[in-house]
């Protein structure tokens, strides 16, 4: 049985696919917001967010339009959805208020275990197939048409017929028919479970009848050794039937671990479109494009994780920039950059693992993985200098990075003087491009953009952050020929001239 509201043809798992670098990926981005508004404290739901947050980038586009359908379904259905899921919550706890027995590990313990579970897991079965039969068509995905299929097709009426008629039959009322063949030294071997036979018919008919002749022999009830050695024999024949019990029970537990899993990612995404909309915040399904493409455009993008910080609206970005390979942003100090880069990259994130972005439009070409180097405050735990660890951080990522991945870059090689700096960068970036990566770039080194400006590529965009003429930001982000100065002088004056006021 599989769920495969993630993935077309496989299940989700939590582990598998989660890059290496998802420490800083999640630092640097801030995901750790995103997956807040999306979890809240819920663990359970925080640990499958984050899985599938990190391990988004890399995704193709069919499996993004796959999930995107399944995200859709949900915003239309939030009711149905959230039922769903704390149905198969009453699964787990179901198994986690039933007390296993002591004698669990011998035959019959396992079965009478085993059994109580499964009556528990029957219950939420039939639970789920109702849901299904009731709101099948109103979803339209193929993530989540074929999931009610399955739970039409494979739990159906005769279905819970014939496992209550098994439960019933394995409560042995009428005692354990068994059959055996003697073997060497006369010992038992061959211990079969067998069918009970049809009800025994009244005095008149077996007085009437001819049946088999029957041989029995009645164990005295203060005769312990028989009574073990008869309760030795009874466990020979159930074992199978107990283990196979046991194994069905895990295999149903198997199930609705699964459904929870895929189902708590859309859950999280329910959470996070409340948040937003009680926000204000516009979203949009992005267009997906192939890698080749270098296609990424988008209106009144918002950086989601600080609208979500801030808990108001926020200066938002136009930008097209399809077939451009690398991306500078210069401009005035504290004018946006880093927001504007971090929403690219978060709305990247969110793109590849299938949610909507805050914007009001949005398309880009997939990547085969998003990396980031950022610049890093002194930290007392650095065994080496700023600059040693930004290389080496730098080295990890060139280990690991492939060709229609995106580097977002945030002030690296800033630990330097601007000479060096700038030619470190230059030689990274010509390499990176090479390598047909997709690099964007916020930086202060006006030599390094500046001499990248000079070649005039057409594949290449020059952005800076917006000052007015008052000195002060407007926190846009528009297109423009990088300048010699941060304006740093701004800040300088802010800071004093307040201080002078106090």
């Amino acid at each position: 049985m599989k769920v495969l509201l993630m993935h077309p043809d496989r299940d989700f798992v939590m582990l598998s696919g989660i890059p290496p670098h998802e420490k800083s990926l999640s630092e640097d981005l801030a995901l750790g917001t995103l997956q807040q508004a999306m979890a809240g404290d819920d663990k359970y739901l925080a640990a499958v967010v984050h899985a599938a947050l990190v391990s988004g980038p890399g995704s193709g586009k069919e499996m993004i339009l796959y999930r995107q359908a399944v995200v859709k379904d949900c915003l239309e259905n939030p009711a149905v959805v959230r039922q769903l899921y704390d149905t198969t919550l009453e699964a787990f706890a179901g198994k986690k208020s039933i007390y296993f027995s002591a004698f669990g590990r011998y035959p019959l313990g396992t079965l009478h275990d085993a059994m109580k579970l499964m009556r528990v897991f029957v219950d939420v079965l039939n639970k789920l197939r109702k849901l299904a039969d009731v709101n099948a068509g109103r979803f339209g995905s193929d993530g989540f048409r074929n999931l009610f299929a399955m739970l039409q097709r494979e739990f159906s009426d005769e279905y819970f017929a014939v496992v209550e008629n098994h439960l019933k039959e394995l409560e042995f009322r009428g005692g354990v028919l068994l059959s055996a063949e003697l073997g060497p030294g006369t010992v038992g071997t061959r211990h079969i479970l067998r069918q009970p036979r049809e009800k025994r018919p009244n005095w008149f008919g077996r007085l009437l009848g001819q049946g088999a002749p029957e041989y029995r022999f009645t164990i005295d009830e203060r005769d312990e050794g028989g009574a073990r050695i008869l309760s030795e024999l009874r466990d020979r024949g159930i074992n199978l039937v107990a283990n196979a019990m046991a194994q069905s029970t895990d295999h149903i537990l198997s199930f609705f671990e699964m459904l929870r899993m895929e189902l708590a990612f859309y859950i999280g995404c329910l959470n996070l479109h409340d948040r937003l909309a009680s926000q204000g915040i516009p979203i949009a399904f992005p267009v997906p494009g192939e890698a080749a493409e270098r296609s990424l455009q988008f209106r009144n993008l918002y950086d989601a994780t600080l609208a979500l910080e801030l808990g108001s609206s926020v200066v938002a970005n136009d930008l097209v920039a399809d077939g451009k390979n690398l991306v500078i942003v210069t401009g005035a100090n504290q004018g946006g950059k880093s927001s504007f880069l971090r929403g690219v990259g978060v709305a990247h994130v969110m793109m590849h693992c299938g949610l909507f972005v805050t914007a009001e439009a949005f398309g880009a070409a997939v990547c085969s993985g998003l990396f980031t180097h950022y610049k890093r405050e002194e930290d007392a735990t650095m065994k080496s200098g700023k600059f040693d660890e930004e290389l080496a951080r730098l080295s990890n990522i060139a280990d690991a990075i492939t060709p229609d991945s995106v580097l977002l870059c945030n002030e690296s090689f800033s630990s330097t003087n601007e000479r060096e700096g700038s030619e470190i960068a230059r030689q990274v970036v010509d390499a990176l491009l090479e390598r047909r990566i997709r690099v964007f770039f916020v930086t202060h080194q006006y030599d390094f953009a500046h001499s990248r400006f000079a070649l005039g590529r057409d594949d290449w965009l020059f952005l800076r952050a917006e000052r007015r003429g008052d000195g002060t930001r407007s926190f846009k982000v528009t297109p423009g020929e990088p300048l010699e100065t941060s304006y740093g002088e701004d800040l300088y004056a802010n800071v004093f001239e307040a201080q002078a006021a106090c």
